[in-house]
C-alpha cells in the first residue's frame, strides 16, 4: 500500500507543474469519508485532486443525452452496417475468448458483442474526457447527481492506487466511464476480471479482461443463461394495456400471464408467473413498437438504466448472430 501511495503522490507532483485555473475546495467531509472507506489519506487524494478541471462540455453532455431521443432516432446511431461489420471481425479475432466467456458466465457472445460495440465500437471510441475532470466536475459542480458522483470520484481514486494507474491520462465518456466496456469506477473495481490470468485487470487495453469482465457483470446481475431476453408482443386494442405501461423505470413489474389477461399477444415458453414488463417504443410518424422484457432484458438495464439501451443491445446482437 505504501508503494501504491508513494506512486500516487509522485504523479500527483507531476500535476503540479500544469496550470489549474479552478480552485479546489472539497469539503473535510469527503475525505474522512474517503479515508474510512477506501483507506486513502487526505494527503494523497489532494496531490491528485488539485490538478482536477469543472469541465463545461461534461455539464453539457450529461443535459443532454442520447437516452432523451424517442426510439426511431436512437437506434440509428447504433445499429448501423459499419457496427455490424466491425463486431463480426472482433468475434472472429476473440472467438475462443467470447466462447470461453460464455461457457464460464452463461453470457452469449453476441451480447457481449453488441456492450462493447454500442459502448466504444469494439475499443475504437473509448472517450475524450479525462476521467479526473468528469468525476470531479460531476461530482461538484452538478447537484442532481452530486453524491452518486461523489461516491465514484473516491472509488476511482482507489482504482488508480489499486490498479497502479495514472490517473492525469485516463480518458472516459463525460460521466467517467472508462475503457472498452466503459465501466465506471465503482464497477471496475466490483466486476473486472484477470481473464487471461496475466496478473492485471486490464480494462483500459486489454480486449480479453474486457470481454471477460462484461460477461461477469451480467453474471453477477443475475443473467440467467439460455433464457429469452425480449419478444414482439400485439395488444389487441390500447386501453386494454394502458396500465401496464404507464408506472417509470425498468423493473419486471408484472407476469407473463398477467399481461397476457389484458389481451396482449406475445410467443414465449416461460411460466404464467414468469416477471415481465410491456415496453412501448416510438417509432416514426406516430407510430408504437411493443415488445415484452423478462429478468435478461433487465439485466442489461444494469448496465445502463434506459430501455433504449437494452433494446439496441438486443437489436444488435440479433444481428451479430444472425451474420457470424
Amino acid at each position: 500500500m505504501k508503494a501504491l501511495k508513494a506512486l500516487c503522490i509522485s504523479i500527483a507532483i507531476l500535476f503540479t507543474t500544469q496550470v489549474n485555473s479552478t480552485p479546489i475546495q472539497i469539503s473535510a467531509d469527503f475525505y474522512e469519508e474517503l479515508e474510512e472507506k477506501f483507506q486513502i489519506d487526505r494527503t494523497t487524494a489532494e496531490q491528485i485532486l488539485q490538478n482536477a478541471q469543472r469541465s463545461q462540455d461534461v455539464l453539457d453532455a450529461i443535459a443532454r443525452p442520447w437516452e432523451a431521443k424517442p426510439w426511431f432516432q436512437y437506434y440509428p446511431i447504433f445499429l448501423t452496417e459499419s457496427r455490424v461489420a466491425n463486431g463480426i471481425a472482433f468475434w472472429q479475432e476473440h472467438q475462443d475468448t467470447l466462447l470461453r466467456a460464455e461457457e464460464e458466465y452463461g453470457v452469449p457472445a453476441e451480447i457481449i458483442l453488441a456492450i462493447l460495440g454500442v459502448e466504444t465500437s469494439y475499443g475504437q471510441i473509448m472517450g475524450r474526457h479525462r476521467v479526473l475532470d468528469s468525476l470531479y466536475t460531476l461530482a461538484f459542480h452538478y447537484p442532481p447527481r452530486a453524491q452518486f458522483f461523489r461516491s465514484e470520484l473516491q472509488h476511482f481514486l482507489a482504482l488508480v492506487a489499486e490498479e497502479q494507474l495514472d490517473p492525469s491520462t485516463l480518458n472516459g465518456s463525460y460521466a467517467g466511464a472508462m475503457g472498452f466496456g466503459q465501466f465506471i469506477s465503482s464497477s471496475y473495481r466490483a466486476y473486472a476480471v484477470d481473464f487471461d490470468q496475466d496478473g492485471q485487470r486490464d480494462l483500459l487495453n486489454n480486449p480479453v479482461d474486457a470481454i471477460g469482465s462484461v460477461a461477469n457483470y451480467f453474471a453477477r446481475h443475475n443473467w440467467q443463461r439460455n433464457q429469452p431476453i425480449i419478444t414482439p408482443a400485439w395488444p389487441s386494442s390500447e386501453h386494454e394495456f394502458n396500465t401496464l405501461i404507464s408506472s417509470r423505470g425498468t423493473q419486471l413489474t408484472h407476469t407473463v400471464g398477467e399481461i397476457q389477461e389484458h389481451h396482449v399477444a406475445f410467443t414465449t415458453e416461460l411460466t404464467s408467473n414468469t416477471r415481465a414488463r410491456l415496453f412501448k417504443f416510438e417509432e416514426a410518424q406516430g407510430n408504437a413498437s411493443y415488445w415484452v422484457g423478462f429478468q435478461n432484458f433487465y439485466a442489461i438495464t444494469r448496465y445502463n438504466h434506459s430501455p433504449l439501451y437494452a433494446m439496441v443491445v438486443f437489436q444488435l446482437s440479433e444481428r451479430l448472430r444472425r451474420q457470424m
